[in-house]
């Protein structure tokens, strides 16, 4: 490593260096399924959670972090189970944390299933596919997985993704990847699930007679 790394090298053996990779992806885990679960029960009490993060994470040992749609990607979604599987009976929080996270797509697509149910002909726009902002990685996408179970449902999907330019095999041929501009005329539920700078500019006078799903806190 020296060859190609200029930045100090901290010496362990191969297991405790292994382990503090799965470490820093499962402390993160946690850390995001704390912040989503907050979600879901500010959901049942009718509580903004993006306002009571805000207002708790003013005391100075108090970090929490933005809850979402669930979590992607090929690191945070996926090193956690390998402490659960080394050590199941032990890695119990672990083991809870990825349920939590794992389970919050399902909250999502039930929120978009019920106001769905409200509009004669629903037309659901899902804004963002990636697993973060800013990115083109589909890898274990929360966004995804929810797309693909609102299109299972019967509904007509419509995607807004700005960094690809075609759809996953799991939404090809049931979800119609267009543009923004496109999927705001048609839709009547829009659901925000990656927080993109091509959808910062969003308002909510924009979005007035629709139904809007926020999972990121971005349109206030």
């Amino acid at each position: 490593y020296e060859t190609l790394c200029t930045a100090q090298i901290f010496l362990t053996d191969a297991r405790t260096a292994e382990m503090a990779k799965l470490t820093e992806n499962a402390f993160r885990d946690v850390n995001i399924a704390f912040a989503n679960e907050l979600s879901l029960i500010c959901d049942r009490l009718r509580i903004d959670v993006w306002e009571l993060i805000r207002l708790a994470n003013r005391h100075p040992r108090v970090k929490i972090l933005q809850p979402g749609p669930g979590v992607g990607g090929h690191c945070i979604a996926v090193d956690p189970w390998f402490i659960v599987a080394a050590a199941p009976a032990e890695a119990r929080l672990l083991r809870t944390a990825r349920e939590v996270n794992d389970h919050k797509p399902h909250h999502v697509v039930a929120q978009v299933r019920a106001a769905a149910a409200q509009h004669a002909q629903p037309v659901v726009a899902c804004l963002g596919l990636a697993f973060k902002a800013n990115v083109d990685d589909l890898r274990e996408s929360p966004a995804v997985e929810i797309a693909a179970a609102l299109a299972d449902s019967g509904l007509q999907v419509l995607a807004v993704e700005p960094h690809v330019q075609a759809l996953p095999p799991s939404l090809s041929g049931k979800v119609q990847l267009v543009g923004l501009e496109a999927a705001l005329a048609a839709a009547n539920v829009v659901v925000l699930l990656v927080d993109h700078r091509a959808f910062g500019s969003l308002t909510l006078a924009a979005l007035a007679g629709k139904t809007l799903i926020d999972t990121r806190g971005q349109i206030r």
